[in-house]
């Protein structure tokens, strides 16, 4: 066994109604909070207007910051700029992985006085201090797992765009508070994309050269809620069952992740990402089946990693109901399950977005392919770039 590190987790509070514990939650801390929510759902929402009534009747005191895309360096740097001289006690981010990020990111840069930009991964050049406003998420769509990680992705779209991460230890939210029944009226295409995107990344952090034990068994763990719940929650929103299903495997992926490191489907979410304006859901559901398949193919065709063709093996019997098959044959089954699974759901080719064979270049140019169970040649990653693109 190879020696690792793990890195520390929220306080969780996980569990239909679990809401309801916020105000007590930011008492501990203090009475003055900024609410980062996404543009629109929360102030129509029941859940929403029922804890403003009951954070005014707490005496807490709030100011509210909206976010209506995913974040961008420009959005953190004015929501700061703009709400520092209120001086909150605590940063509450409510809603999807692009809230959570962005009220992360917040949360980090508040305590100092320069842009974010300086502190991402592969574009600044300062080392974050690690320093933060308090901060406590609550997730509304099961597919990031930003409610567990230390990162928060920011995007910059252009000829030049990026996404990358501004991380820390210290970022990982201080509170998780994961409840259902807040994504329960998560429309039908944010359920497929986070989602596939949750799968995604319990996936490739159970086939990552870097996983351990413990992420072997979380992973495991979610992939198996994965299998029962998803194609559930998509077709009966309703079902709290599989809504909290789904809701602990976005959990769990966001803790694998963050110790084991994700693969290839990655790896292209962050250079399209950067050069295209797409849900990075959308990106990593689209190009999930096309990864897979020919990285099974070249394990296959290899034969010298036979732990990954048996990590393989052992998800496809979760997704299967066929007992005493061979390996390759639950393999197969579970590249056909994802392939399904993306038609069922209806998740859009690349195309649709504007990507082009003329961009291809571009995109495997900047494209990580660290923690894939098998390194994929330029010509390897063009077949699946333009298998995701035209959906063959």
């Amino acid at each position: 066994m190879n020696a690792f590190n793990f890195s520390s987790t929220p306080e969780l509070y996980f569990g239909a109604g679990k809401i309801s514990i916020l105000p007590s939650a930011i008492k501990k801390i203090g009475t003055k909070m900024l609410l980062i929510t996404g543009a629109r759902s929360f102030h129509t929402s029941t859940h929403g207007l029922l804890l403003l009534e009951q954070l005014n009747h707490q005496g807490i005191v709030v100011e509210h910051c909206t976010v209506e895309k995913e974040p961008t360096p420009l959005m953190v740097d004015t929501a700061v700029r703009n709400f520092s001289a209120y001086e909150p006690d605590v940063l509450v981010a409510i809603g999807g992985g692009s809230v959570l990020d962005a009220g992360k990111a917040i949360s980090a840069m508040m305590p100092l006085n320069k842009s974010v930009k300086d502190y991402l991964e592969g574009v600044g050049q300062l080392p974050h201090p690690g320093n933060k406003i308090p901060f406590i998420a609550l997730p509304t769509t099961s597919g990031t797992g930003s409610e567990a990680t230390k990162n928060a992705v920011l995007t910059e779209i252009g000829p030049n765009g990026f996404k990358r991460s501004l991380r820390h230890n210290n970022f990982v939210p201080d509170v998780a508070i994961i409840d259902p029944l807040l994504t329960i009226t998560c429309p039908q295409s944010v359920t497929a994309a986070s989602g596939m995107d949750a799968f995604t990344q319990l996936l490739e952090s159970y086939l990552s050269t870097a996983a351990n034990p413990i992420t072997d068994a979380l992973a495991y763990e979610g992939l198996s809620n994965i299998s029962h719940s998803l194609l559930k929650a998509y077709h009966e929103g309703n079902s709290v069952e599989a809504r909290s299903n789904m809701a602990l495997a976005s959990y769990l992926s966001g803790i694998t992740l963050a110790n084991a490191g994700l693969g290839l489907v990655h790896g292209f979410a962050s250079s399209i990402g950067g050069y295209f304006d797409i849900p990075h859901g959308v990106i990593c559901s689209s190009m999930m089946a096309a990864v897979n398949t020919v990285t099974v193919r070249k394990l296959f065709s290899e034969g010298t990693n036979k732990l990954a063709i048996d990590k393989y093996a052992t998800i496809g019997r979760l997704f299967s109901a066929e007992k005493n098959k061979s390996d390759k044959y639950y393999i197969e089954s579970l590249l056909e399950v994802i392939h399904t699974w993306t038609n069922q759901m209806h998740i859009p080719a690349l195309a649709q977005f504007g990507v082009r064979q003329t961009d291809y270049e571009k995109i495997i140019g900047v494209t990580d392919n660290k923690n894939n169970p098998v390194g994929l040649s330029a010509e390897e990653m063009l077949e699946v770039l333009d298998s995701a693109c035209s959906r063959r």
